[in-house]
């Protein structure tokens, strides 16, 4: 399983660390953003959208549990957030696997809820707070 890390010092670091992911990760898949409340997911996953250029705003879909953005010609980006679910049920109400099986982008914030669900090529990816600016995206992917 290939791993790479991206230290992130400060805010100011995020674009950087966007285009790093970027170039590293395979987009055409589910990626699964693993993290602490607060940690940074969102605000990663902001960083790469506007790296990709999207020009919708990106924020987390909490209650509505999924967003869709656009970017390039004709791709897509499904950012899910899957914090408020009670039950697997509601994922499949949600009809995940049309998105997860798309082909399309997939950034997916609490994967813990839903982890039977994720595709055996799933990037994962651990942003592990070092202090209050400071984190470390750890990237796993086979």
């Amino acid at each position: 399983m290939k791993e790479i890390r991206i230290k992130v010092n400060g805010v100011e670091q995020l674009s950087r660390a966007a285009q790093q992911f970027i170039r590293e990760v395979p987009l055409d898949r589910v990626i699964a953003f693993y993290g602490q409340m607060g940690a940074g997911k969102t605000t990663f996953i902001r960083a790469i959208c506007e790296a990709l250029n999207v020009p919708e705003v990106v924020t987390s879909p909490t209650f509505a549990l999924v967003y869709e953005y656009s970017y390039g010609t004709d791709k897509k980006i499904f950012h899910f957030d899957f914090y408020r679910i009670n039950k697997i049920e509601e994922a499949y109400d949600l009809g995940y696997d049309e998105y997860f099986y798309s082909g399309e982008t997939c950034l997916v914030e609490w994967p813990e809820k839903v982890e039977s669900l994720l595709p055996e090529d799933v990037v994962r990816v651990y942003i592990d707070v070092l202090n209050e600016q400071d984190r470390e995206i750890r990237v796993k992917f086979g």
